[in-house]
Formats: C-alpha cells, sequence, structure tokens
C-alpha cells in the first residue's frame, strides 16, 4: 500500500507492506473562521478576568514574543490580529522578540515572511541573542542551581505577551506556553542547565509527560519570576492551519492546550516493530538534521531493541551551521560513547541535549535518513544514508524475515506512539 510522509513542502510516496501500521493523531479539520475564533480568545481569556483589549493600557511598551522559522506557529496571522485587538496602543510602543533560543538569527526576509511585510515595517522586530550579556538581565537564582537570564527588552516591557504552538515535545511533554519563554528568549548559562544532562536524561522528560517533567518544573519556575501577562498559543493539522486557540494565564491556558493535544495525538500500539518509518513533520521543523532528531525520538517510542529507524527529513536549511552540534558528534565514535562522554559531569556544550537525545535512539535501533543532504553529512551524524525506502524495506525483510513488521508515521513527532503496558 501507498503511505505519505510529510517532506519539505510536500511528499514522499512510499509503497510500504499491506499489513504496515499506519499512526497518525486524529485529524481535526481547520476552524471555520480562524480569525474570529483567536477574537474570541483574546476576548473571553482562560484564567483571566477581564479582556486582552482591557489589559493594556495605551501608554504601555508591549513586548510579544514569538517562535522562531523552525516552527510552524502562524504568526502570520497571529501577529496582525493581535496588532488590530490592540490597536488602541501605538505601532512604535510595540517590540516583537524572536525567540531563537540558542537558533541563528533570522533575516528581515525570513522576518517578512514569518509576520508579513505590514508588522515588520511598522513595528521593531529583533532578534533575540541568548551569548550576549549586554541583551539580558539576571534575575537571580532558580531552584535548579543556575542563575536566571532573560532578555532584558522583555523583562523590563510594562506588558508581555507570548505566542506560539502546542504540539508533543520529546523532552518537555508538550511545546508551547512557558517554553516560549524559558528557553525561547532566555540566557546561554540558564538555557545550559534547562537541558543537562541530568534533566534530559531523567525518564519523566519524555513526550506528553507534564507530572513531574524536570523541563516543565524549571520553565514554570523561570516563567513565574518575570511572567508573561499573556499567552496565545494555538494548535495545528498537518496542514499547519489552526484547530484550536488556547489564550488566557500562562499556565491555565497552556494546561487546557496541552490536554486538547493529548486527546488526538496519543497513538496506543500493542506491540513494538522491527521497522518505523517517519518523516519531521515536513517543513519548517524537517528544515535541518537537528531538529530531525525530533521525528526519529518519536520512531524510538515504538520500535524494537535492534530494530530500525527510517526518517524521511528534507533538511534544507542544512545541518545546521549554528551551536556545536555537529561538532559534539565528531567527538567520538559510536553513539554510546558519545552518551558516556554527555553523562560525565564535566562535559558541557550548548546542543549537547539534541546528540543526548539522538545518541540514545541510535543505542537501541539502528537509523537510517533520507535527506537533501551529502551522505557524507549523513554518516558523520552516525546516520545510514538512504536514497530509496522501498529498497531498504526489501534489504530489511531480509534481516528481519518475511513477517517483518513496520509501523509508519507519516507526521513524525506530531504523534504520540506508546505501547499498551509499558
Amino acid at each position: 500500500m501507498k503511505a505519505y510522509l510529510q517532506y519539505g513542502r510536500g511528499q514522499l510516496q512510499v509503497e510500504v507492506p499491506d499489513t504496515a501500521t499506519v499512526i497518525e493523531p486524529v485529524h481535526l479539520g481547520r476552524l471555520p473562521d480562524e480569525k474570529e475564533a483567536v477574537l474570541n480568545a483574546l476576548r473571553q481569556p482562560i484564567g483571566a478576568v477581564r479582556p486582552l483589549r482591557d489589559m493594556v493600557k495605551r501608554t504601555d511598551k508591549v513586548v510579544i514574543v514569538i517562535s522562531d522559522i523552525t516552527r510552524p506557529t502562524p504568526n502570520h496571522k497571529l501577529v496582525p490580529w493581535l496588532l488590530e485587538e490592540l490597536a488602541h496602543v501605538p505601532a512604535e510602543q510595540f517590540v516583537i522578540i524572536n525567540g531563537t533560543g540558542t537558533h541563528r538569527d533570522q533575516t528581515r526576509e525570513e522576518f517578512v515572511r514569518m509576520l508579513g511585510e505590514d508588522v515588520v515595517r511598522r513595528v521593531r522586530v529583533i532578534n533575540h541573542h541568548c551569548h550576549e550579556k549586554a541583551e539580558l538581565v539576571n534575575l537571580g537564582q532558580c531552584s535548579f542551581g543556575c542563575d536566571v537570564y532573560l532578555n532584558k527588552e522583555y523583562a523590563e516591557a510594562d506588558f508581555r505577551i507570548v505566542t506560539g504552538f502546542i504540539e508533543p515535545h520529546f523532552f518537555a511533554g508538550f511545546s508551547g506556553g512557558p517554553k516560549g519563554i524559558m528557553p525561547g528568549i532566555a540566557g546561554i548559562e540558564t538555557i545550559m542547565t534547562f537541558h543537562n544532562a541530568r534533566m534530559i536524561g531523567d525518564p519523566l522528560a519524555t513526550w506528553g509527560n507534564m507530572t513531574g517533567n524536570p523541563l516543565q518544573q524549571m520553565a514554570g519556575e523561570v516563567n513565574r519570576m518575570c511572567p508573561a501577562d499573556f499567552m496565545l498559543n494555538v494548535t495545528l493539522n498537518k496542514d499547519k492551519e489552526i484547530t484550536g486557540v488556547f489564550a488566557g494565564e500562562l499556565f491555565e491556558a497552556h494546561a487546557a492546550g496541552c490536554a486538547f493535544v493529548q486527546r488526538h495525538a496519543m497513538a496506543p500500539v500493542p506491540a513494538r516493530f522491527d521497522v518505523v518509518i517517519t518523516s519531521n513533520s515536513g517543513y519548517p521543523l524537517d528544515q535541518n538534521l537537528y531538529q530531525a532528531v525530533k521525528g526519529i525520538s518519536a520512531a524510538h517510542k515504538i520500535v524494537k531493541q535492534g530494530g530500525a529507524i527510517i526518517c524521511a527529513a528534507e533538511c534544507s536549511d542544512g545541518i545546521p551551521n549554528h551551536g556545536n552540534y555537529a561538532e559534539i558528534l565528531q567527538l567520538r565514535k559510536t553513539p554510546r560513547e558519545i552518551l558516556q562522554l554527555i553523562n560525565e559531569g564535566a562535559f558541557q556544550k550548548f546542543d549537547q541535549w539534541q546528540v543526548q537525545k539522538q545518541a540514545v535512539v541510535q543505542v537501541w535501533a539502528d537509523v537510517h535518513v533520507l535527506s537533501s543532504l551529502p551522505d557524507e553529512d549523513i554518516r558523520k551524524a552516525m546516520f545510514t544514508p538512504v536514497h530509496d525506502i522501498e529498497s531498504l524495506l526489501i534489504r530489511l525483510g531480509q534481516r528481519y524475515g518475511s513477517d517483518m513488521s513496520v509501523a509508519v508515521l507519516p507526521l513524525g513527532p506530531l504523534t504520540i506512539p506508546y505501547v499498551q503496558g509499558e
């Protein structure tokens, strides 16, 4: 039978065995009127007694934090609608902060794609720089043992709004909400603690789990030190259309959104599979190999030990060229050795969290990657390059036998597959 994997801005058609199990979240259609739904949410916020418009004074300096270009948050819709709702505030009193975390800056052209020409022309838009101490403010220490640095313009604003979208996340449980601030606009010292080996290696730091998850606990603590006054998050379907709007008090609104996603994204299976084919949910999440670890990690949830994962991720933006991801992968010869290195108390490099999650999967199963990258780059990351998934399935059938079990995750990390009873 044919399966269709999200890949770049399109799809890959793959012939898979008729016995293959296709695992997808429950498909939700777009809201009948996305703008009306967002405006209604702004006017009837969760956990707040007043509409957004009534919370913001004309004289306020207002900050809107957005997610960067690696996320499909429809900020070209959300931000103009926010500005329209807050039309009583002059445009020059807004600043939009691109929550890059440790990622690269976006260009003006990219900002136009993300926000629209009108917004970029009228409103000041800046990139967050986690390494620039002059652009950060120290809010004191948190209980996780580090100083808390956040973006200075955010901290000094009169009114703070964070936008985003909610999806399953491979170590934070779910994205969106507090993560827009921590690590989106945090300083590198704070980000390093948030992503250290102990935090990432905690068994509760996993897909779909918010209870006892140390990442969410730290994100919550940091956010309470300098809270967003209002959150606007959405949920999306595979076509990147808005399926739900969650706005209001940061923690209540985010919890409501997470519960909504969990109901539609959790997918139980009776047993693990020999082979799991996954995507990285297409563009923009599959634009680099670093992000592709998320789709690979989703497949890890249901692949047998010694099995095979096949990930299709276009990687149009390369490995990428920011951070230490590629460098860390060259420090040892095998995933097991990489994992041992990261778990040493003295080792600390940013991007180690992504390598750590990747190495855990690679110790468990073989990982094959289909992408637009040169084979050499895939091999340097300790993956096996593949150009034809159907031919690879034939070879894997010779290894696992005629009864080889196959699962397909067409939307990759937008699904939370799990084995019943594990």
